[in-house]
């Protein structure tokens, strides 16, 4: 928190060094010159009011999600980023009662500050992670509490110059009016325009270049009510310049930032509605890896181990398995696995993201990895979420493979819910059985056994086993079906790694893996997975380190 203190302190004194020049006296005589502030002018400013809070709150929300996508916890990210945030606020409005002089020129260099510490907080931020990884909370602390900060400057001092002229109960009513409208226009922005258009970095910027467009129309209409407003241009031209290079450098920044975040070349990249998607390659290993918000989903070097681990077992238990649903696995890897068994009618394949599924089916090197499996006539795809589709009657499955991500957030640890589990039973035949992957028996090892344990609570049989998967370690799986007898059965296709000997030897835990006493059940009600994997991680990390 110092580095946070640090910036709130230089702000401060920028602000007290050029803002309050005037004694105290001498700023209310010259306030009464905008008693009579034009309609066109008062305009300007309560338009700046909207722009303002929209600014403010998609810096907010870009620094959440940045943090998110770094650091994990997406609840915890963002609630201490608004939390602060607000805090900040609190403590720019305060700080704005010290500023005397002119009111108008405060405002210009409020908005000039702030354009350029929110334009950069992105560019800042996915720099400062890979090579100081240390600082990334104590800069992440220091844009939110400067920004918002500014942010509180801005808001009492707009209220102070429109009050002159419309007087203080109106000036108040519209300033908080169009500030929370702006606020609304910010945040439903941001997700379904800002960052699917633009990317993270380059919504900053865009943003900053926002700010400082407020500050540049300011002073055009309001130069009269500006001391040496030349002087104030010439910042406000620099800072757009400065900005405006950087939006068009924004490819080659991002480019630079993800090279520092991925061992191998990044390939193809795309900021979608619902989540970051990153393919890499590294040609002399002949390794494709594809990254969902930063963390790894497959090696093209030892996928098959994984995949092959996640769908035969399933389907070697005994009854007709005709009917299949996936639920994730849009890059189509398990569903390459299926269509080797001639006896499925019909693979429906439910994955949130479009792009995702897209990218399953029209980019060339996944294509020849997942053997063009996503366009098999017998596969029918659902862009949706996974629990609202399972939720509703339909078709009944002999065999559920779910293949989502490890539940890094609380959005992700819904799908290994009690209540998640029992609409899945719902929606299986007679005789149907289910595939989960469940993370890792050694590095989250009560999270594995937390999903196994939560399965138990609705269908009477389960079969946990393990394999090696070298990119992400010793990996687990679970299967769950109503009959209480459950036994791996035989492996009926060609498998690459994948035997009948080697199923049977996963099916043994050694003592260090085993499962533990004192497991809780995850619930959407008591969603504990998250705080369980969490707990895994940093007790293992901490292991690792005592013994390095």
């Amino acid at each position: 928190m110092a580095n946070a203190g640090g910036c709130l302190f230089v702000v401060t004194l920028l602000l007290g060094a050029d803002l309050s020049d005037l004694e105290p006296e001498a700023g209310r005589a010259e306030a009464q010159r905008y008693v009579d502030l034009p309609p066109a002018q008062a305009f300007v400013l309560l338009l700046a009011i909207s722009v303002v809070a929209l600014c403010g709150i998609v810096y907010e929300l870009i620094i959440g999600t940045i943090s998110s996508y770094l650091l994990g916890n997406s609840v915890y990210q963002f609630s201490l980023t608004i939390g602060f945030f607000m805090f900040a606020m609190g403590i720019g409005s305060y700080l704005s009662k010290f500023l005397h002089g002119n009111l108008v020129r405060n405002f210009v260099v409020v908005e000039i500050l702030l354009s350029v510490v929110g334009g950069i907080c992105s560019l800042a931020l996915f720099f400062v992670f890979p090579f100081a990884p240390g600082l990334y909370q104590a800069v992440m602390f220091g844009f939110i509490l400067t920004i918002g900060t500014l942010v509180g400057l801005e808001i009492p001092l707009l209220t102070r110059i429109l009050a002159q002229a419309s007087g203080t109960r109106r000036s108040i009513a519209n300033v908080m009016s169009l500030d929370y409208v702006g606020a609304l226009i910010g945040s439903v922005a941001f997700p379904l325009m800002l960052l699917p258009g633009l990317g993270l970095m380059r919504s900053s910027f865009a943003i900053g270049l926002i700010n400082i467009s407020v500050a540049f129309i300011s002073l055009l209409f309001l130069k009269d009510y500006i001391p040496n407003p030349k002087r104030m241009m010439a910042y406000v031209i620099a800072a757009f310049v400065a900005l405006a290079g950087l939006t068009l450098a924004s490819d080659r920044l991002t480019s630079m930032a993800q090279h520092q975040l991925y061992f191998d070349k990044v390939i193809w990249k795309k900021q979608t509605p619902y989540q970051n998607l990153v393919v890499t390659r590294n040609w002399q290993k002949d390794d494709l890896r594809l990254f969902i918000d930063g963390h790894i989903q497959f090696s093209q070097t030892d996928e098959y181990r994984y995949h092959e681990a996640l769908v035969h077992p399933v389907m070697g238990l005994p009854g007709k398995a005709e009917n299949v649903l996936v639920m994730g696995g849009g890059d189509g890897l398990a569903v390459r696995e299926l269509i080797k068994y001639p006896s499925i009618k019909r693979i429906d394949l439910v994955d949130l993201d479009p792009d995702m599924t897209k990218m399953g089916k029209t980019f060339p090197p996944l294509l020849e990895l997942n053997g063009d499996s996503l366009s098999d006539p017998r596969v029918h795809i659902y862009n949706e979420d996974a629990f609202l589709f399972i939720r509703r009657e339909g078709l009944t499955y002999d065999r559920v493979i779910l293949d989502f991500p490890d539940p890094h957030n609380e959005a992700i640890a819904k799908l290994y819910s009690l209540e998640f589990y029992k609409m899945v039973s719902l929606r299986l035949s007679e005789g149907g059985a289910i595939a989960t992957q469940s993370s890792s028996p050694f590095f989250a090892r009560r999270t594995f056994w937390t999903i196994e344990e939560t399965l138990g609570r609705i269908f009477p049989g389960t079969l946990s086993f393990n394999v090696a998967v070298p990119a992400f370690g010793l990996w687990g799986f679970n299967i769950a079906t109503m009959n209480p007898r459950v036994a791996v059965g035989d492996i009926k296709v060609p498998t690459r790694f994948l035997t009948d000997t080697t199923l049977k030897a996963a099916t043994v835990f050694s003592p260090d893996i085993a499962k533990p006493k004192g497991l809780a059940v995850n619930s959407i009600f008591e969603p504990i997975l998250y705080e369980v994997y969490i707990g895994d991680l940093k007790a293992k990390s901490s292991t690792l380190q005592e013994l390095l």
